[in-house]
Order: structure tokens, then C-alpha cells, then sequence
């Protein structure tokens, strides 16, 4: 199996189990996105949903989600993605869960 196919097959199911993961909170300035009040979030209109920020960044990002979770910082929502290019390099993604633009991108 190619890297890259291989990282998308393991895309789907590692995407899965982090979104369908309980999240406790966290201590200090940030606060990881309880399923329910993320629930709540979309429902009301405060921030968009991860199917329409990924289909808004999807050709943005330098390679393929491996991973996500939200937080709220500083009082505001924040999808946080990880992303392995095809030379296995890890990156990390902050998106603006209101207005879905890209915040910052950072080699791990």
C-alpha cells in the first residue's frame, strides 16, 4: 500500500474515533468542546459545522487530516487539525470555527 493511500485509510477511522470520543475539560485558557455544547453551537448558528469547514479548507491544508478536535480559547471556538503531508510530516491547523478561515499552520 502507497503512504499516501495508507494515510487516507487511516484518516477516516482515526477522524471517527476523535469525533465520536467523549472530551473532558481542560484546565488553564482552554476549554476542549463538550459534544453537546458543540451540538448546541452549530444548531444556533455561532459556528459552522466540521463537515463545512473541512469542505472550505480542504485544498488549504498541506496534506491530509489525521485528526481534530474543538476547543474554545480565550472565550471562542477552534477546530484544531492534524495533518500529515506525504513526507510524514505533522502539522497542526487552527481554523476559526465562526468564520472557518485558517488562523495559523505549525510544524510539530
Amino acid at each position: 500500500m502507497q503512504p499516501a493511500s495508507f494515510l487516507g485509510f487511516l484518516a477516516v477511522p482515526l477522524l471517527a474515533g476523535v469525533l465520536l470520543a467523549p472530551v473532558p475539560a481542560a484546565a488553564g485558557g482552554h476549554d476542549r468542546g463538550a459534544p453537546d455544547a458543540v451540538r448546541r453551537a452549530v444548531e444556533a448558528g455561532e459556528i459552522k459545522s466540521l463537515a463545512d469547514i473541512l469542505a472550505s479548507i480542504r485544498g488549504k491544508l498541506p496534506g491530509e487530516v489525521a485528526g481534530v478536535e474543538i476547543e474554545r480559547e480565550r472565550g471562542r471556538w477552534v477546530y484544531e487539525f492534524r495533518v500529515v503531508d506525504d513526507k510524514g510530516r505533522l502539522y497542526e491547523v487552527h481554523v476559526d470555527a465562526r468564520s472557518g478561515e485558517i488562523e495559523r499552520i505549525r510544524e510539530k
